[in-house]
């Protein structure tokens, strides 16, 4: 009996280790455009704004350790504060016209401090979450983010 519970103990205990440790999957701009989006009224900024309906596949993936790549734009360095795009500046949400769905709030790791510099193309893994709510932070965030390449 202490054998079987044993065993039992240890797939329990390499389960938990692999989940642990499992890749991040592989998150790319075409699946972020699985989103659409109706206006919505917000009172307090007196304002229609773009509310997002995540599709099926993107709900699989929030909060989970995802890896994209992107250009980085800054928004404010000496906050640390960065967005992921999936064009340059040039062409970006911001600039070129291009929708809400290629755009990322970049949150690295407390312990990440680094400056990038615009355009720069990087990957990164992190926690994505998928904002609906919040009228002041983007549709993507990828929190915890850690450039790996």
């Amino acid at each position: 009996m202490k054998i079987k519970a044993f065993i039992l103990l240890g797939l329990i205990v390499s389960t938990f280790i692999s989940a642990k440790n499992a890749p991040a999957e592989k998150l790319t701009w075409d699946m972020l455009k699985d989103v659409s989006f109706k206006k919505k009224w917000y009172p307090q900024e007196s304002i229609f704004m773009l509310y997002p309906t995540f599709g099926a596949p993107l709900k699989r993936l929030e909060n989970k350790e995802v890896t994209i790549k992107g250009y980085v734009i800054p928004v404010d360095v000496a906050t640390n504060m960065y967005v992921l795009s999936a064009f340059p500046y040039s062409q970006c949400f911001f600039c070129g016209g291009a929708g809400p769905e290629s755009v990322m709030s970049l949150k690295p790791k407390k312990s990440e401090i680094r400056k990038y510099k615009t355009d720069e193309m990087h990957t990164f893994t992190g926690k994505l979450k998928l904002n609906a709510d919040d009228i002041y932070e983007m549709n993507y965030i990828l929190e915890e983010a850690d450039m790996i390449e």
